[in-house]
């Protein structure tokens, strides 16, 4: 092959991967530099390659991603936790650890957080407080600012905002997932429709960690529930619970048994108008049929454990595989190519 095409061949891969910066704002007009970094690799890399993800129990940092690597010979490019309460435990603080140690091997974090109900005192179950339920009263006490109520809801998430600000002290960019799924019916912040709804505590939750607590490393993700129309289990059009494009960096949608219905990814995208996109979540990954026409998707996160109980070892080497997927040693070489 002559020098000059072969050259040529060679810049154009490292441009599709991202090593030419394409123009965006995050929404933090004070993102850090990590954050900025992150988010060039993100719109760099969609439509053309998907990142391996796996989330993790903070009470076992590692089984799942250590599972995917016995199973598929590679690790995955992002590791996911999530700041839940286990009854009475308080693991944010190893969450931390793991996340600065997964940081500095070149992985990207996601974490999110299963938050107990503030009306309630802990310690919180997850089927009593966090999937119970508030009033409309009570919500709208919730995002009044003064109230006793908000007062409560405030001092939670500082706990979680003091875990944010060592990783950002150790110079760690979180892909951060606050009140996920909210477009369901099951969380105590789901289906809260409108102004005054989850737009609104989010919008509230935003302005706390960016203005007051100052938490410029957090890459804002909003990660709806794929649609769906089960009695008792519906997740509703994404639209109704956005807060708008000033305040969200990238969208997504956690998909489980297999539900990768086409209108559903195209209204994401829609919604999306030009951001990243990404599976949050998902049960059963998808197959190449399913990437060939949903090529958007930025990364796949694997749900715990359904890694093992929602896939065959052949469907998750399958895509860990695909010349478009990119895993933990191909992202670790490109992040550092970008310092």
């Amino acid at each position: 092959m002559p020098i000059k095409k072969r050259t040529l061949i060679i810049l154009t891969l490292f441009t599709c991967l991202g090593v030419k910066a394409q123009r965006f704002n995050p929404v933090n007009p004070d993102a850090s530099a990590g954050v900025k970094k992150t988010l060039n690799f993100l719109y760099n890399i969609k439509g053309k390659y998907i990142l391996s993800g796996q989330q993790n129990y903070n009470s076992d940092l590692n089984v799942f991603s250590d599972s995917a690597k016995i199973i598929a010979g590679k690790y995955p490019a992002v590791w996911g936790s999530d700041f839940i309460n286990w009854g009475d435990k308080d693991l944010g603080p190893q969450i931390v650890n793991e996340a600065i140690k997964k940081s500095r091997e070149g992985y990207l974090i996601t974490l999110m957080w299963h938050e107990g109900k503030p009306t309630d005192e802990p310690p919180y179950s997850f089927e009593k407080n966090v999937k119970g339920k508030m009033t409309d009263a009570e919500w709208n006490e919730l995002v009044t600012p003064g109230t006793a109520l908000n007062k409560r809801w405030l001092a939670q998430i500082d706990v979680i905002a003091g875990y944010l600000k060592q990783l950002k002290t150790a110079g760690v960019t979180v892909l951060w997932r606050p009140y996920h799924e909210m477009n369901g019916v099951w969380f105590w912040w789901g289906n809260r429709k409108g102004e005054n709804g989850i737009a609104k505590l989010w919008k509230m939750m935003y302005d706390r960690y960016t203005n007051y607590h100052h938490l410029n490393n957090l890459v804002w993700v909003w990660g709806a529930n794929g649609l769906r129309d089960i009695p008792f289990d519906e997740a509703y059009d994404y639209k109704d619970y956005y807060p708008g494009a000033a305040y969200v960096d990238v969208l997504g949608a956690d998909v489980y048994h297999f539900d990768y219905e086409q209108d559903d990814y195209e209204a994401l995208l829609k919604l999306a108008n030009g951001k990243p996109i990404a599976l949050t979540e998902t049960g059963e990954l998808p197959n190449p049929e399913i990437l060939k026409v949903q090529p958007q998707w930025t990364w796949f996160m694997v749900w715990t454990s359904w890694l093992w109980t929602d896939n065959t070892h052949n469907r998750v080497k399958q895509i860990y595989n695909l010349p478009q997927t990119l895993n933990h040693d191909e992202v670790k070489a490109k992040l550092d190519s970008l310092k």
